[in-house]
């Protein structure tokens, strides 16, 4: 999905400055998927980030799981006993040699971890006559189960504004899943099920991947095909992507990812879980040139952070933010000239104990150019509470440098259909 750049209004609502995606992108309407490639009709000097979510047929939730074979790697092996899909068990040997696993062992030990996910959303339009009419719409996504009574962890983009969340395990089992808490500035949500003995991921170490290792995904590709395995290697380490305004560092992979695989696992070659997917890039270059093998994962050490917090507080408690609302203004005014804005500050913040104003335009952040809300997130998400951020603004026409001690979420009791507090 392309960032989104808000047109010049003096009536529009306030963006948040620094913590929460600006435009939600939730799930898309169930579709019956075509047999043929579908062209991007779009030709962008850019490549289009879209998240991988969130489309596929409404019932066909099954489960089918493959893998790809390949000898036996070397080293000491243990065997491993899971569900397959019709609801019998299966044993294979698991190498547990440094050496790594095959791509067979990986999706063994790896997939009965991996869930689908299905969700209901509802939808209100109104008719030629004025009339209002409410539907609800089904889409489907991916999860994966983090601890053995029932905690699994997705994509906020997945469950976002579901009115039920279904999710059907490895073994065909079907549950009706609580929302345990969700975080659209990290794209993490926690579901839980009332279930006991489950088989949770093993959860690797996203810090000690390295460009070229072995990786595998397994998911629900357009919501009919769970537990799908497809493999590939790390094409990067920490890429930096925005996706809905928002400045993520993410996996990067070219493991095939499709819609539907949104919340599914990234795992590595011992079938250890290093990311949680949730994008993939798609389109073509303004000269034409098809975008393919491009897809993207929340490293596990960040989605994990995210997700213990939501078990724990309901939401992320550790987050530094400097406390104010931020207008993006695209192209100049009579007024204003581009640029961020703040227009208001929240009583108690370190915006406000440093001297912040509404109408302020924040020129650079620890001297680095701040023109969107993404770039300052970029900033902000590699601070911690208690840092300081040095800002260069604009006020009246006058050039001031202001310190912020940046603070943790401060409770505000200001509402907005489009915004939130950062």
């Amino acid at each position: 999905m392309s960032e989104m750049n808000q047109e010049p209004n003096e009536h529009q609502e306030e963006t948040p400055i620094d913590v929460s995606f600006t435009e939600s992108s939730g799930p898309s309407p169930i579709q019956t998927p075509s047999r043929k490639p579908k062209k991007d009709k779009k030709h962008t000097a850019f490549l289009t980030i879209v998240l991988a979510a969130v489309v596929g047929l409404g019932a066909g939730l099954g489960g089918s799981w493959f893998a790809i074979t390949h000898l036996g790697a070397s080293g000491s092996s243990t065997t491993v006993t899971y569900a397959t899909e019709s609801g019998g068990s299966k044993t294979t040997s698991v190498a547990s040699g440094s050496t790594g696993l095959t791509e067979t062992q990986v999706a063994a030990k790896a997939a009965p971890s991996v869930v689908e996910i299905l969700t209901e959303v509802q939808s209100t339009s109104s008719s030629f006559f004025g009339q209002s009419q409410s539907y609800t719409s089904e889409a489907a996504g991916s999860g994966v189960i983090i601890s053995s009574d029932g905690y699994i962890i997705t994509n906020n983009h997945v469950i976002e504004n579901a009115t039920s969340i279904k999710v059907t395990t490895y073994d065909g089992t079907e549950y009706t899943a609580t929302l345990v808490g969700t975080d659209s500035k990290s794209d993490i949500a926690v579901l839980k099920i009332d279930a006991t003995d489950l088989t949770a991921a093993t959860i690797g170490d996203s810090s000690k991947i390295a460009v070229g290792d072995s990786t595998v995904v397994i998911g629900n590709p357009l919501g009919t095909l769970g537990g799908t395995v497809t493999d590939g290697i790390i094409s990067a380490t920490s890429r930096e992507i925005v996706l809905n305004n928002e400045s993520m560092e993410l996996i990067q992979t070219n493991a095939t990812i499709n819609s539907g695989n949104s919340g599914g696992g990234m795992f590595d070659g011992n079938g250890n879980l290093i990311g949680i997917v949730n994008a993939k890039d798609s389109g073509t270059t303004s000269s034409g040139t098809v975008i393919e093998g491009i897809g993207f994962a929340i490293p596990i050490n960040k989605a994990m952070d995210v997700a213990k917090q939501l078990m724990e507080n309901g939401k992320v408690t550790d987050r530094a933010t400097l406390g104010v609302y931020l207008q993006e203004i695209t192209q100049a005014t009579q007024q204003y000239s581009a640029g961020l804005y703040i227009t208001s500050v929240v009583s108690g913040s370190g915006a406000e104990k440093a001297g912040l104003k509404a109408y302020d335009k924040i020129v650079s952040a620890d001297g680095k150019d701040i023109s969107s809300y993404s770039d300052l997130t970029a900033v902000l998400n590699k601070k911690s509470i208690g840092d300081t951020i040095d800002l260069t603004i604009e006020r009246s026409s006058k050039s001031m440098d202001i310190t912020v001690t940046l603070t943790g979420a401060v409770e505000t009791t200001k509402t907005s259909n489009t915004s939130s507090i950062g």
